[in-house]
């Protein structure tokens, strides 16, 4: 008898649990999660809309360098302008790859020093940042400075700043998050100090370097600095959910690529033709990954190697908001499309 009410109590639990589940999970999440594969990539990203995108790219890159690429939707909405493949879409964080690159290969040069301090480049700001002194260009790479990310200060994406001098000044002065190397937290003002940092070492725009030691290389024709470097009919235009301007014209510092440039950099990232020699690879290895995401208004970017089959894929999706719904979608989308992939293979 006891073994019988034990095994109710179990039960209405667990269905208990599954209503809540229900009732907090977004059914649409639910349902873009559980039903049945489609039988083709195309079909997959034909379901973009369903998703919430007015736009999708989709580049798989496989063994030999090889790019197959599958669009649905809008490269611009108002003018029901189709998906292009060939449209250059705003890569946000992922550009954090290329500058971790760059800093290696510094690194390897003699140029840089991973273990010198943000002070002992930067002199001005010890003072103004606290624990410029202790934190060393290894944390900033690695996200465990405990600088704050200027943009998560208050309302940042309501009015973006377009230079970084305006960037950094919200976080000066302002208490760190945390002690250097106590812990681990996503600071974009981590990138935004070591590109200054490589622009004085260099003597020029850090930008220039990462295009004649990483994209020159690679013949990679198609990756650029910022909006201001394009032109602007060539990119994917983007959107806010409840927003209707178009996105595509805002300055916020990203570097821009096609989905085809972007996948033959995370091969050559990954099989390591990008590297000079191997202890450039195990510096950048010792500080980096090797596979990112991008998240800004408008812009959302996932790009992995998936070593099992040898193959690159990257996804781009130009609607986003930033409660997390769109990005679970995202996901969901990429994931299923790795599955098919797999299943191909």
């Amino acid at each position: 008898m006891k073994m019988k009410t034990r095994t109710l109590i179990i039960r209405v639990i667990l269905f208990a649990a599954t209503i809540v589940f229900l009732y907090f999970v977004p059914w649409p999440i639910l349902q873009a999660w559980i039903v049945p594969l489609p039988d083709s990539i195309q079909k997959q990203v034909n379901k973009a809309e369903d998703y919430g995108f007015d736009g999708i790219i989709v580049c798989v890159n496989k063994k030999g360098n090889q790019s197959e690429f599958y669009t649905s939707g809008y490269k611009n909405r108002e003018n029901k302008t189709p998906a292009d493949p060939n449209s250059l879409f705003k890569i946000a964080s992922v550009s954090k790859l290329y500058n971790a690159l760059a800093v290696a290969k510094l690194v390897n040069d003699g140029k840089l020093s991973l273990e010198k301090t943000l002070a002992d480049y930067l002199p001005e700001l010890k003072g103004r940042i606290e624990y410029a002194d202790k934190i060393t260009l290894r944390m900033l790479v690695q996200h465990r400075s405990g600088i704050p990310n200027f943009t998560d200060t208050y309302m940042y994406w309501v009015a973006p700043k377009e230079t970084t001098d305006e960037q950094l000044a919200l976080v000066l002065d302002k208490p760190a998050n945390f002690k250097p190397n106590e812990d681990y937290e996503y600071s974009n003002t981590n990138y935004l100090l070591l590109g200054r940092i490589m622009n004085r070492v260099l003597g020029y725009d850090k930008f220039e370097y990462i295009q004649k030691e990483i994209l020159d290389p690679l013949n990679l024709k198609n990756t650029f600095s910022s909006i201001q470097e394009v032109n602007i009919d060539d990119v994917m235009s983007g959107y806010y959910v409840g927003y209707d301007k178009d996105l595509k014209t805002d300055n916020v510092g990203s570097m821009l690529a096609t989905a085809e440039d972007l996948s033959k950099f995370i091969r050559a990232l990954n099989d390591g033709s990008v590297f000079r020699n191997e202890k450039e690879q195990e510096i950048y290895s010792s500080i980096y990954g090797y596979e990112h995401t991008g998240l800004i208004p408008g812009y959302q970017t996932i790009a992995k190697y998936h070593k099992d089959i040898d193959v690159v894929v990257i996804q781009f999706t130009n609607t986003v908001n930033f409660d997390g719904y769109n990005w679970n979608m995202s996901e969901i989308m990429f994931n299923r499309i790795v599955k098919i992939v797999k299943e191909k293979e």
